[in-house]
Parts: C-alpha cells; structure tokens; sequence
C-alpha cells in the first residue's frame, strides 16, 4: 500500500506536512484534494472535510496536520523534527502553534482564502482592505521570527525542527503569492534562505497552480 496525502498545494498546514514527511526521507504520493466538493470517498477518510490526511502505508489514517506530524515523529523516529529534552520539545511546539494558530487566523487565512482561493474558483472578488490589514498583521509577526532568528541558530532552538517547517510553510504559501516583505525583515530573509535551500523543501518550489503563477523569486534560492 503507498504512502498517500491528501492535499491542497497552498494550504500552509498541507505543506507542513510535506516538508516533515520529505525531512523523514519518507516516500509518498500527493493526491490533490478539493474539500468544498465534499466527496464521499474522502469523508470517509476524514469526516471533518478538510486536508490534509495522511494515509500511511501501514493502513493508519490521520487528519489534521498537527495530528499526523505528532504520528510521523513517534512512528518513523530516525530523524525528529520535534528534538530534544521535554523543555526543548515544548518550545518547538509554541513557536509552530503560534504560527499555525494565531498567524494562520490573522495572516495567511484570509490571504490566501481573498488572493488564491476566490481567483482559482471563481468565488467573487477580493476583499483588498482585509488583505491590507492582514499584510499589516504580518510585520508584527516576522518581527518575532527576526528576534527568534537573531537569538537562536534555529527558529525552536539550537536544532532544526518543526518551528522552522511551520513558519516556513505559511511564508512559502504567501511567498507564493508575492506578499512577504522580505527586505524589510533581513534576519527572516537569511533564515528562510537556509529553509528554502534544503533538499526537502525543492518540491514546493515546483509547485505551480494553473491560472495563478508565482513571481520568479519564489524558486530562486539567492533571492
């Protein structure tokens, strides 16, 4: 049975899954999902309708990303992305939370749902003022990844993990759309260079959805 997930190719929490499972060296086959089509052959994989869902080739199924990494890092225990003591293991946690939860709600949700989500299904026309002031919302929270980085080797500590994977992710997906302030924020530009330099992150940069093409420094490893 192959390895499967199912997936939106911008959805931040998709990605992190894609990077900790490529991070494992594990093989998998990407299956893109639509949940608004509410298909009964997903929703019996996942009742709640939404990606991503991991069905691993031991039959296990697991949805919701912070789910299926806690499953990955217990399962497949060769490479870690939550290392370290109990206090290490507790702050890569926080720092993922926070950019999951509170920067996906006040940042990247409604960017990506006004920028990407609306053109590519033709849902009306974007809310540009909520846009504005979820681009706003986005300096508070890379002034933090800045301190974060200037203080630590790495976003959770003195090791890769999954802080740097979450915060990566949500920044690959606006960066997708061309709406990260990079040259203002030097100390996450150098960090994400790191991130985006690493063999697990090359397939996102191959990601290209029709109808909604990224700017040519999204690939670009020397941006």
């Amino acid at each position: 049975m192959a390895r499967s997930l199912y997936h939106q190719p911008l959805s931040p929490y998709c990605r992190t899954v894609r990077l900790v499972l490529a991070e494992k060296r594990l093989a998998f086959d990407l299956i893109e999902e639509r949940p608004w089509e509410e298909r009964d052959e997903f929703l019996n994989l996942n009742p709640g309708g939404t990606v991503p869902v991991l069905v691993d080739d031991n039959g296990a199924v697991l949805a919701e990303s912070s789910a299926i990494v806690e499953y990955l890092d217990e399962v497949y225990t060769a490479i870690p992305v939550i290392p370290g003591t109990p206090a290490e293991r507790g702050e890569v946690r926080r720092v993922a939370l926070w950019y999951d939860l509170k920067f996906g709600r006040e940042v990247s949700g409604p960017i990506l749902f006004e920028k990407a989500d609306k053109r590519l299904n033709r849902w009306g026309e974007p809310d540009l003022a909520l846009i504005r002031a979820s681009v706003e919302s986005m300096k508070y929270h890379l002034e933090y990844v800045s301190f974060l980085a200037d203080e630590r080797r790495w976003l959770g500590g003195d090791l890769f993990s999954l802080a740097d994977i979450t915060v990566a992710s949500h920044l690959s997906a606006l960066d997708y759309l061309g709406d990260v302030p990079w040259a203002q924020f030097p100390d996450v530009k150098d960090w994400y260079a790191r991130v985006k330099s690493r063999p697990a992150f090359r397939p996102l940069l191959d990601d290209a959805l029709a109808g909604l093409a990224p700017p040519r420094i999204y690939a670009d490893l020397d941006f």
